[in-house]
C-alpha cells in the first residue's frame, strides 16, 4: 500500500516570483507536490492545515542550530469526508537568495477505516526517518509505503517522561477522559473542547500524547486528534494541542473549549482529585506499569472504570490510594465473576495488607465485598482486617464517627470487639457530652441498638460524666432520643433528664425543686451524696442558694452528706455572696449571719483561714446587728476583715453596713465613734456617710430633736483628727445636719439646745454660732479643720 502524499512549502520568493499560485499562508505558499488523484476538494480542506506559523520571537534569518530549536508541528486532523491528514511541519532556512527562513509541510492521507501501514498508531509516526523537509525533485513525489516509527516515544520514554511530569498527570488524565466521554462519536474533526498543554518543546507535547494513546482504547487512540504545535490554540481542530509558553490561554475557566495544562508554570499544589479514575491512572504511570490499561480494558466497566484499573493495579502490587481501593472494593463486589479465582484471591491479599489511610467509605466497600465472596476467602479477609478494626475501635483521637462505623464492619466481618466495648463507650460519652450534634448519627443509633453491652457501658458513662457537668448532660438529652433502661439506676441522667429544676420553672422555691430532683433520680444522697451535687448543680444552675434555702438545706440534709458531696462550698457561697435585702435595714439578725454561724459549727475542718475569717466577720455582724455584740465593734470589724482579705465586696458592703447603722444610732457604745474616727478607714467613712445622707436618718432629725443633738456632738467631734474624717464631718454637718436644724419649729430648735445643754454648756453655745445665719463658712473651718494633715 502506497500512501497518498502532499507536500506544502512556503517558501520566499526568487527573483521570477513563485513557481505555482500562492497559498492562505501568503506569497509563496504552495502545494509542491501531490499525489495524483487526491481530490481538488480535499486539497482545498487540506491546505489551511499544511501551513506553519513561526514562533512570535523566531529571528527571521536562523542559523543551523536555531532551526533545530524551532517546533514542529506535527498533527492528526479528521476531514470532512473521514479521511485522516497526519502531517509534520518544519521550518526550513533560507535559500542562496539571502531571504527569509521559509517551511516545509510533508503529508500523508490515511483512509477513515485503516491506520498506518503496520498497525501503528499515527502518535508513532513522531520524527520518522521518512518524513520530508523539502520538496521532492521533479515535484512528484516518491512511493511511500510506511511510516516507520522513531523508537523515540517507546515504553522506557514513556514511562520516564510521565515519572518528569507526575504534578501534571493527574489533572491530563482527567481531561482527557473527560473530552472522550463528552465525545459522541470518534472524536470529532471540529472539537467543541480542547486539551492545551504548554511546553518549551514540541517532542515533550508528542510524549503527552503517546501517553493519553496509550490509555485510551485502541479505536479511540487511533482516532485522537492532535497537533504538538499551533499557535492559535482556540482555533484548533485537534482534540490535544500544544503551545509554546507565550500562546498559552489563560487557564481562568472562562473559555470552557480549552482545558489548559501549563507545565512550564510553578509545579501545581496537591490536592485532593475528584476524578478518582485519573488519579489511579496517574499512580499507574508512576508505578511504570502502563500495560495495566489494556488489562482494565478488557474488564467489564469501560475503559474508564476506576474500580476495573485499580483491581488490576492492586494485583499488580501497585498502590492505587484510598479512593482507588475503595472504588476497588466496590467493583469487585459486583464483578467477582469477572476476575477469576487467581486474580481474586490476588485482590483479598492486596486488601488484606494494613493502610494506615483507610477510609470509612473503603471498609463499607469491603463490607460489601466480604458478602459476595467464597467462604474461604471472606475468612481471610476478615483476618487480615481485624487487627486494623481493633485498632480503629480502640483509637483514642477525637470523634465518634470513625470508631462507630469501624465497629459495624467489624460486626459484619465477624471480627470480635467486645473487650474494646468500655473503653469505647467511655470516649464516646465525653465526645457526646462535648458535641451533643454528634448524637444525631445514625450508625451510632444503630450500633446502640445491635450493642446491648455499648449501650449499658454508654450510659453508666454518661452517668458518672452527668454529676461532673450536669449542664452538659442536659443539652444531651435535650437533642437525643437515647431512651433511659429501667435496668440501670443512672440517678444523675435522670436528673439531666428531668431538668430544668430551677425554682423559677415550676414556680417553687429552691428546695422544693431540689426535692423534687432528687425524687426524680431515685437514689437518696444519704445513700449516695454525689447525686445531691447533682441536684444542687442543676437547681442553682451552678449559682448558690440564697442564705435562707441555704440554712434549710443544710438542716435537712445534715452535714455529713453535703461533706461528702462537696456542696458545703455552694453553702458557703450562699452566705457570702449574698448581697444584703432589706431585712438587713431592721438591724436584727438575718439569715446570712445565721447561715455563718451554722457553717461554722458544721465544717470546722474544711474550711480554709480565709474562709473561717470571713464567716466570723458575718456572724459578728449579726450580732452587732441584733444588738449582742459586746465592744468593741470597729476595732474587731476591721481586725476580721484583715484576716478574711480578700474579702467579698457583698459580704464587705454587708458588714460595714450593719456597722454604720449602730454608730449611727443613739444606744452606741462608749467609745464606738471615736474608733470609727481615729480608724481613718477611707471604705468604712464612706459607707458611714452614705447610710447617715439616707432617709432612715433624715426622718430621724426632722422628728427627734433628742437625736439631732446626739449627731451634732458626733459629727462635730474630734476635727483634725485625720483628713478622711474631716471630709466626712464636715460634709454631713453641711449637707445633712444644716437642712434638717434649718427645718426644725422653733420649740425643736430649743429641745436641741437643751439637750446639747445636758451634754455641756460649750456644745450648745458651739450649735447656736453653728446654726447662726452667715456663720456657715467661719464655724466649718473651725469645726472641720479643712486644710490641716493628720
Amino acid at each position: 500500500m502506497s500512501l497518498a502524499q502532499l507536500h506544502y512549502t512556503s517558501a520566499p520568493q526568487g527573483p521570477d516570483g513563485p513557481d505555482g499560485p500562492d497559498g492562505p499562508d501568503g506569497p509563496g505558499s504552495r502545494f509542491t507536490a501531490v499525489t495524483p488523484g487526491i481530490p481538488r476538494s480535499l486539497l482545498k480542506e487540506a491546505e489551511p492545515l499544511l501551513g506553519y506559523e513561526p514562533p512570535r520571537d523566531a529571528p527571521e534569518h536562523p542559523g543551523s542550530a536555531e532551526l533545530a530549536a524551532f517546533p514542529q508541528a506535527f498533527s492528526h486532523t479528521l476531514l470532512s469526508d473521514g479521511t485522516r491528514l497526519l502531517a509534520r511541519a518544519v521550518r526550513t532556512g533560507a535559500n542562496g537568495s539571502g531571504g527569509p527562513a521559509g517551511s516545509h509541510t510533508h503529508a500523508v492521507l490515511l483512509p477513515g477505516d485503516t491506520g498506518l501501514p503496520g498497525g501503528g498508531l499515527p502518535i508513532s509516526a513522531w520524527n520518522s526517518s521518512r518524513w520530508a523537509s523539502a520538496a521532492p525533485a521533479g515535484g512528484s513525489p516518491a512511493q511511500l509505503e510506511a511510516l516507520p516509527p522513531s523508537g523515540l516515544l517507546g515504553r522506557e520514554a514513556l514511562v520516564g517522561f510521565a515519572a518528569s511530569r507526575g504534578p501534571w498527570l493527574p489533572g491530563f488524565l482527567a481531561s482527557l477522559r473527560e473530552l472522550t466521554e463528552e465525545a459522541s462519536g470518534p472524536l470529532d474533526a471540529d472539537p467543541a473542547a480542547r486539551i492545551v498543554l504548554v511546553e518549551r518543546d514540541s517532542a515533550d507535547v508528542a510524549l503527552w500524547i503517546a501517553l493519553a494513546c496509550a490509555v485510551l482504547p485502541r479505536d479511540r487512540a487511533d482516532l485522537l486528534t492532535f497537533t504538538t504545535y499551533t499557535r492559535r490554540p482556540r482555533d484548533a481542530r485537534q482534540r490535544i494541542v500544544g503551545v509554546l509558553p507565550g500562546d498559552a490561554p489563560e487557564p481562568d475557566g472562562r473559555d470552557h473549549r480549552c482545558r489548559v495544562h501549563d507545565c512550564t508554570a510553578p509545579v501545581p499544589a496537591e490536592h485532593a482529585s475528584t476524578d478518582i479514575w485519573a488519579g489511579i491512572a496517574a499512580r499507574v504511570w508512576l508505578g511504570r506499569a502502563p500495560e495495566l490499561f489494556t488489562e482494565a480494558a478488557a474488564l467489564p466497566g469501560g475503559v474508564f472504570s476506576p474500580g476495573a484499573l485499580a483491581v488490576v493495579a492492586l494485583c499488580a502490587d501497585l498502590a492505587p490510594g484510598p479512593d482507588g481501593r475503595t472504588a476497588a472494593a466496590g467493583w469487585a463486589h459486583t464483578h467477582a465473576r469477572a476476575l477469576g479465582d487467581a486474580r481474586l484471591r490476588l485482590l483479598v491479599e492486596a486488601f488484606q495488607a494494613g493502610a494506615e489511610d483507610r477510609t470509612a467509605a473503603e471498609f463499607a466497600a469491603l463490607t460489601r465485598l466480604f458478602t459476595a465472596l467464597p467462604e474461604d476467602l471472606g475468612q481471610r479477609l476478615a483476618a487480615g482486617l481485624a487487627p486494623e478494626l481493633r485498632a480503629g475501635v480502640a483509637d483514642s483521637g477525637p470523634g465518634i464517627t470513625r470508631p462507630v462505623e469501624l465497629l459495624r464492619v467489624a460486626d459484619v466481618l465477624g471480627v470480635d470487639c467486645t473487650d474494646l466495648l468500655p473503653g469505647l463507650a467511655h470516649r464516646l460519652a465525653r465526645s457526646l457530652l462535648a458535641g451533643p450534634e454528634a448524637a444525631d448519627n445514625p450508625d451510632l443509633l444503630t450500633v446502640l441498638e445491635e450493642h446491648f453491652e455499648l449501650r449499658t457501658a454508654l450510659l453508666s458513662a454518661l452517668d458518672a460524666l452527668a454529676a461532673e457537668d450536669p449542664p452538659a448532660a442536659v443539652r444531651l438529652l435535650g437533642r437525643t432520643s437515647l431512651a433511659l433502661t429501667a435496668v440501670q439506676a443512672l440517678p444523675h441522667l435522670r436528673m439531666c433528664a428531668g431538668a430544668p429544676w430551677t425554682p423559677a420553672a415550676g414556680g417553687r422555691d429552691g428546695l422544693a425543686a431540689l426535692n423534687a430532683a432528687l425524687r426524680a433520680c431515685g437514689v437518696s444522697p444519704f445513700t449516695d451524696p454525689l447525686v445531691l451535687r447533682t441536684a444542687v448543680r442543676l437547681v442553682w444552675d451552678g449559682g448558690a442558694p440564697a442564705p435562707g434555702e441555704a440554712r434549710r438545706l443544710l438542716s435537712e440534709t445534715g452535714s455529713d452528706a453535703h461533706r461528702a458531696a462537696g456542696t458545703w462550698r455552694a453553702l458557703v457561697r450562699a452566705a457570702l455572696d449574698t448581697p444584703a435585702d432589706t431585712r438587713a435595714d431592721t438591724g436584727t439578725d438575718d439569715d446570712a449571719a445565721a447561715l455563718a454561724h451554722d457553717l461554722l459549727r458544721c465544717f470546722p475542718d474544711e474550711l480554709e483561714p480565709r474562709v473561717r475569717g470571713a464567716l466570723l466577720l458575718l456572724e459578728f455582724a449579726g450580732e452587732i446587728g441584733a444588738g449582742r455584740a459586746g465592744p468593741p465593734w470597729t476595732e474587731r470589724v476591721l481586725a476580721l476583715r484583715a484576716e478574711a482579705e480578700p474579702v467579698e465586696p457583698a459580704l464587705l458592703a454587708r458588714v460595714f453596713g450593719t456597722l454604720t447603722r449602730r454608730l449611727l444610732s443613739e444606744e452606741r457604745p462608749e467609745g464606738e465613734l471615736y474608733a470609727l474616727i481615729h480608724s481613718g478607714e477611707p471604705e468604712l467613712l464612706s459607707t458611714y456617710a452614705t447610710a447617715a445622707k439616707g432617709e432612715r436618718v433624715r426622718d430621724r432629725l426632722r422628728t427627734s430633736p433628742a437625736y439631732a443633738a446626739d449627731c451634732f456632738i458626733a459629727w462635730s467631734s474630734l476635727p483634725g483628727a485625720n483628713r478622711a474624717w474631716d471630709t466626712t464631718r464636715t460634709s454631713l454637718l453641711d449637707k445633712v445636719l444644716r437642712p434638717a436644724v434649718r427645718a426644725l419649729s422653733d420649740e425643736d430648735t430649743a429641745s436641741v439646745e437643751r439637750g446639747l445643754e445636758r451634754a455641756g454648756l460649750h456644745r450648745a453655745e458651739e450649735f447656736r454660732a453653728w446654726n447662726r445665719p452667715g456663720a456657715l463658712s467661719r464655724l466649718s473651718r473651725r469645726f472641720g479643720g479643712l486644710g490641716r494633715p493628720r
